[in-house]
C-alpha cells in the first residue's frame, strides 16, 4: 500500500526549505544595506525598523497543471496569487500553505519562470467505499454511524486518523482497551481508493485487582463488596461488573463514601483513585487511597417546624436516631424523606426539610437540627398525562387517587403511581412528577408514560416434566382498543390435557368502578398414574371433559379492599376406558357394561358419570402490593367461597384462603411469605358405590390435590391420600409349593392413584436473589425457598386384595375362554371373558391406603427463572425433608417452551 499524501509531503520539503532559506537570506541582505546607509548617532537606539521583502517580480501568467476533478480557476481561488500583482518568495510560500490547508491535494509545487508561475498539483483521491474487517463484537451498524469518512468524499489523512480514534473509543466503551485499528488504502483506477479499517478487537479488559490503601477499620473484602466494580474471577462469569468502566470508578468512590458515612466516619474521603492498564492491555489494576478519619456519634437531634400543622416536639419523639447512637448518614437522608412525606400527607407538597449539622470534633459528636420551613398548603391544579398514544387518558386518570381541586397528599400520589404500574401497560420506570402551578398554593401532577406492547400473539411448543410435550396458541390483548379491556383466546394441547378458552374483561363497566367479564371454555383432562410394570411409564386413569362458562363482576369496597362475584355452570363427563377397566366391554355375561373395581379400584369406579355443577361464588380481596405483576412490598389476602347446588347435580361449599406478604430487603433482595388453605363440605346425603358400600360424598374430581408444580420437591399430586397397589410374587418351598406372597419392591412396580382431600394447607417462604446487570439482561432471576403443606380428610376407601387373574386364555380357534376362573373382590367366581384387553401380569396384588394426615410435609430448594432463547424456562431443585409414607418425591422439575 502506498500512502500518497505522506510521500508527497516528503518530496515538497526540499522545495519549501529552499524557498524559506532564500527568503531569510534576502531579508538579512536588506537589513545590512539599510544599516550601512543610515548609521544611528552616538547613544541612539540601535534597533532597525522592519523592512518588507523586496519583490522578486510581477506575475505575468499563472498556469495550473495536474488537475482531474477541479477547475484551474477553483484552485487559484484558494490562493492570493493574481496576474499583474508583484510577488515575493514569501508570497509563493503562502500560496503553497493555502493549497495544502484545503486538504484537496496530495502534492503541490509552484515554479517561477520569469514571472510565469506554474502551479502543479496532485489531487487527493476520492473514496470509493469504506470497508470494516475483523469486527465481530461491534457490528457494522454500530460503527458506521460514528465514521465521518464516506464514499465520494475526498480522502485525507487527518480524517482517517479521526475515524480510527472514534472506532477505538467505541471499543473502549465496551471495555476493550486492547482494541487496535490499522487503516489501509487500496489504490484504484481514476484516482479512487478503498479505505479498509482492519480491526483487532482484543479481549474485554477486566479488573484484575482492586487495591485499597489507608483502611484500618474495615477489611479490603468488606469494602470491595460495597463497590459495583468487581475483581474478575471464574465464578463471576455472568457479572458485567468485572469489566473496567471509568464512570463506574467514580460511582464506586461515592459508594465507599456512603458506606463510611453510614458507619459514622463523617470525615472520610477518597484521596485518589487510579486505574492502571497492564502492559499487555488485558486487565486493569485499580488502587484507592483513602483516609478514614474518626468515628462520630449522634449528638442532640431535634425537629423545628414552621408549619403550624406539624409539631416539632412530636416529630422529635418519632425520630429513628437517638443521642449516643453511632452516626449514620443514610439514616439522616431517610429521615429527611420521611419528614417531607409527612408534610405531604398534610398537603404541604413544597415543604423544605433541611438538616443543620453541628459537628464537634472534640467530643466526636454530630448534632442535627431538622428544620421544616414554612410553606403554603397545596392543592392539585391539574393532572397531565403524556406519552400515551394508544391508551386513552381516562384509563390512566381513573387510577389516580387525586383529582383537580383536591388537597395534595403525597401518600395518594404514591398510591396512584402503584396503581398505574399494576396495569401493566407501561414501562416500569414510571413516575408522577410534582411541578409548581400557576400560584404558590397550586401544584401540577405530570405523568410521563412510555407504553409497551400489551398484545401477545404466540404459538408455543415445549416440554414439561409435568405434561411432557406441550403445544399452545393464544391471542391476548390486555389493553384492547386502548380502553384497558382484556380479550383473550387460547388453545392448549398436551399428552394429558387439552383446552379451548375465550375470555373478556371490562374493568370499568359503563365508566363505573365495576369490573365485568366472562369466560367460555372446554377442557379435557386425562388423569394419569404410574404403571407398576417395572418401567417409569404412565397410563391414563379417568378422562374428564368440562364444558361451561363463567360470569364475573367486581366492585371496590375501600382503597385496598374489593369484592368479586362469579357464577359458573359446568357440564362434566368423567369416563374410564372400557377395554381397560370394564369387566365385560362386549356386553357378554352378568356384569356387562360395569366398571370393575378389581381392574380400576373403587375410587375410580365411583368417579365416573355425568353431572352438572351450578355454583355461585365470591372473593373478598385485600391488596396493598405495590405491583400486582412483580411485587416488592405489600400484602395480599383473598377469601373465596363457592356454593354449588343452585340447580345441577352437585352440592357443596368450597372455602379457600390465600395470603402473601412481600418485603424488600435492600440491594435487590425480595423476601416473601405466602400461605393458602381450603376446605370443601358436601351438602349431599350419604352416597353408595355400585356394590352398596358407603363412599366419600365429595367426588374425586372436586377434591383438593397437592404436589408439582405448586409444591416443589414432590411429584404431581404427590402429597396426600392415595391408594397404592402392590403386586405380589409367590414364594415356594423346596417342593415348589406356594407358601405365601411377597410384595415386588421398587416404585416402578407400584400402581399409585392419588385421591385428593377435602382439606389442605400450604405455606411458602422465598427470597429472590438479585444478580448483576448482565444476568438481569439475560432474564435470570434465582431464588431460594421453603415449601410446606398437606392435604387430607376423606373417608377411607374400600380396598381390594385380589389373588387371581386370567390364569387361562381364550382359545384362538373358538374364541372361547379356557382355563381357571378369576376371583372378584366380592368373592363371586366367573370364567374370564374373551375380547378384553385385561393384561394383568401375575394377577396377585394387594392395596394399601396411605397419606391421609395433616402432618406437614416440608421441602427446601432453589430455582431459577430464565428468559432463554427458547422461551421462558424455570427449573427447581428441591429436597423433601419431611414426608409421610406414600408420598411421591421429586428432586428436579422444569418447564421450557419456545415462541415462534
Amino acid at each position: 500500500m502506498r500512502v500518497t499524501a505522506m510521500m508527497s509531503s516528503k518530496r515538497q520539503r526540499p522545495v519549501v526549505t529552499a524557498l524559506l532559506a532564500t527568503t531569510m537570506i534576502a531579508g538579512l541582505t536588506a537589513v545590512q544595506a539599510k544599516a550601512q546607509q543610515a548609521a544611528p548617532p552616538a547613544g541612539a537606539p540601535t534597533l532597525a525598523p522592519p523592512v518588507a521583502p523586496a519583490p522578486v517580480g510581477t506575475i505575468r501568467a499563472i498556469n495550473v497543471t495536474g488537475t482531474q476533478r477541479l477547475e484551474p480557476d477553483t484552485i487559484l481561488s484558494y490562493t492570493k496569487l493574481r496576474v499583474g500583482q508583484p510577488f515575493t518568495q514569501e508570497t509563493l510560500d503562502q500560496g503553497l500553505r493555502d493549497l495544502y490547508e484545503t486538504e484537496l491535494f496530495a502534492d503541490v509545487q509552484i515554479r517561477n519562470d520569469n514571472g510565469t508561475l506554474t502551479v502543479e498539483v496532485k489531487e487527493n483521491p476520492v473514496i470509493n467505499r469504506i470497508v470494516l474487517e475483523g469486527n465481530k463484537r461491534l457490528k457494522d451498524d454500530k460503527i458506521r454511524p460514528e465514521i465521518k469518512l464516506a464514499p465520494r468524499q475526498i480522502y485525507t489523512r487527518s480524517k482517517v486518523r479521526a475515524d480510527v480514534a472514534r472506532i477505538i473509543e467505541l471499543y473502549r466503551r465496551q471495555g476493550r482497551f486492547a482494541a487496535s485499528v490499522e487503516p489501509k488504502m487500496v489504490q484504484l483506477d481514476q484516482n479512487r481508493v478503498d479505505i479498509v479499517f482492519e480491526i483487532t478487537e482484543g479481549p474485554k479488559s477486566k479488573v484484575r485487582q482492586i487495591n485499597i490503601i489507608g483502611n484500618d477499620k474495615f477489611k479490603d473484602g468488606e469494602l470491595r463488596s460495597q463497590m459495583v466494580t468487581k475483581q474478575s474471577r471464574w465464578f463471576r462469569i455472568f457479572s458485567s461488573g468485572t469489566s473496567y468502566d471509568p464512570d463506574r470508578l467514580a460511582y464506586d468512590q461515592q459508594k465507599l463514601r456512603q458506606f463510611y458515612l453510614t458507619e459514622g466516619y463523617a470525615d472520610f474521603r477518597v484521596i485518589s483513585a487510579v486505574a492502571e492498564l497492564t502492559p499487555d492491555k488485558q486487565d486493569f489494576i485499580i488502587t484507592y487511597v483513602v483516609e478514614e478519619g474518626d468515628r462520630y456519634k449522634f449528638g442532640d437531634v431535634k425537629v423545628e417546624s414552621d408549619i403550624r400543622d406539624l409539631s416539632g416536639d412530636g416529630l422529635t419523639k418519632r425520630l429513628p436516631m437517638k443521642k449516643g447512637d453511632w452516626y449514620n448518614a443514610k439514616l439522616v437522608e431517610d429521615t429527611v424523606d420521611t419528614l417531607s412525606e409527612t408534610a405531604g400527607l398534610f398537603g404541604y407538597a413544597f415543604a423544605d426539610v433541611s438538616p443543620d449539622f453541628q459537628r464537634d470534633k472534640d467530643t466526636l459528636t454530630m448534632g442535627i437540627n431538622f428544620r421544616i420551613a414554612n410553606a403554603p398548603r397545596v392543592y392539585v391544579e391539574r393532572v397531565d398525562i403524556n406519552g400515551n398514544t394508544l391508551t386513552q387518558d381516562k384509563v390512566v386518570r381513573r387510577e389516580f387517587r387525586l383529582a383537580e381541586g383536591d388537597a395534595f397528599n403525597s401518600f395518594l400520589v404514591k398510591r396512584s403511581k402503584d396503581r398505574i404500574n399494576s396495569l401493566g401497560f407501561f414501562q416500569e420506570k414510571l413516575d408522577v412528577e410534582q411541578k409548581p402551578g400557576s400560584a404558590p398554593d397550586r401544584i401540577i401532577l405530570e405523568t410521563n408514560v412510555q407504553e409497551k406492547s400489551t398484545g401477545e400473539l404466540s404459538l408455543s411448543a415445549g416440554f414439561s416434566s409435568l405434561e411432557r410435550f406441550i403445544v399452545s396458541a393464544s391471542i391476548t390483548q390486555r389493553n384492547f382498543r386502548g380502553k384497558g379491556q382484556e380479550l383473550r383466546t387460547s388453545v392448549n394441547y398436551s399428552a394429558y390435557s387439552k383446552s379451548v378458552e375465550v375470555g373478556f374483561t371490562e374493568p370499568y363497566f359503563m365508566d363505573k368502578n365495576i369490573a365485568l367479564g366472562g369466560d367460555i371454555y372446554r377442557r379435557d383432562l386425562n388423569s394419569f398414574r404410574f404403571l407398576g410394570n417395572g418401567t417409569n411409564s404412565r397410563d391414563t386413569t379417568y378422562e374428564q371433559t368440562t364444558t361451561g362458562f363463567q360470569i364475573r363482576a367486581g366492585v371496590p369496597i375501600t382503597e385496598y379492599m374489593s369484592l368479586a362475584l362469579r357464577y359458573s355452570l359446568n357440564f362434566d363427563d368423567v369416563t374410564l376406558d372400557r377395554a381397560t377397566y370394564y369387566s365385560d366391554p362386549d356386553g357378554a355375561g352378568p356384569l356387562a357394561e360395569r366398571c370393575d373395581p378389581l381392574l380400576a379400584g373403587r375410587y375410580l369406579c365411583d368417579a365416573i358419570g355425568k353431572r352438572t355443577t351450578s355454583s355461585l361464588g365470591y372473593s373478598l380481596i385485600y391488596d396493598t402490593r405495590d405491583n400486582r405483576i412483580r411485587p416488592t412490598r405489600g400484602n395480599n389476602v383473598v377469601l373465596s367461597q363457592d356454593f354449588a347446588g343452585l340447580g345441577g347435580s352437585v352440592k357443596y361449599v368450597r372455602t379457600r384462603v390465600n395470603a402473601s406478604k412481600f418485603w424488600p430487603l435492600g440491594a435487590g433482595f425480595i423476601f416473601s411469605l405466602s400461605g393458602e388453605g381450603g376446605y370443601i363440605h358436601s351438602l349431599e346425603g350419604e352416597r353408595l358405590d355400585p356394590d352398596g358400600n358407603p363412599t366419600e360424598r365429595i367426588r374425586l374430581v372436586d377434591r383438593f390435590f397437592l404436589g408439582e408444580p405448586q409444591f416443589r420437591g414432590f411429584n404431581i399430586r404427590g402429597v396426600g391420600p392415595r391408594v397404592k397397589r402392590y403386586f405380589l410374587q409367590a414364594t415356594t418351598d423346596e417342593n415348589n409349593n406356594i407358601t405365601g406372597y411377597d410384595r415386588v419392591t421398587g416404585r416402578n412396580n407400584i400402581t399409585d392413584d392419588a385421591l385428593g382431600g377435602r382439606i389442605y394447607y400450604q405455606a411458602r417462604a422465598e427470597v429472590e436473589i438479585p444478580l448483576g446487570s448482565g444476568a438481569r439482561e439475560m432474564g435470570l432471576r434465582p431464588s431460594i425457598f421453603v415449601d410446606a403443606g398437606a392435604v387430607a380428610g376423606i373417608k377411607d376407601p374400600v380396598l381390594i386384595n385380589g389373588n387371581g387373574s386370567f390364569a387361562g386364555y381364550c382359545d384362538p380357534t373358538t374364541n372361547a375362554p379356557t382355563g381357571s376362573t378369576r376371583v372378584r373382590a366380592t368373592g363371586t367366581a366367573r370364567a374370564p371373558v374373551c375380547g378384553t384387553n385385561f393384561t394383568f401380569s401375575g394377577g396377585n396384588f394387594e392395596e394399601e391406603y396411605l397419606g391421609d394426615t395433616l402432618k406437614p410435609r416440608l421441602s427446601v430448594g432453589f430455582g431459577v427463572n430464565w428468559n432463554s432463547p427458547f422461551g421462558p424456562f424455570r427449573i427447581d431443585i428441591a429436597k423433601a425433608l419431611l414426608k409421610e409414607p406414600g408420598d411421591d418425591t421429586k428432586l428436579i422439575t422444569f418447564n421450557v417452551g419456545t415462541q415462534f
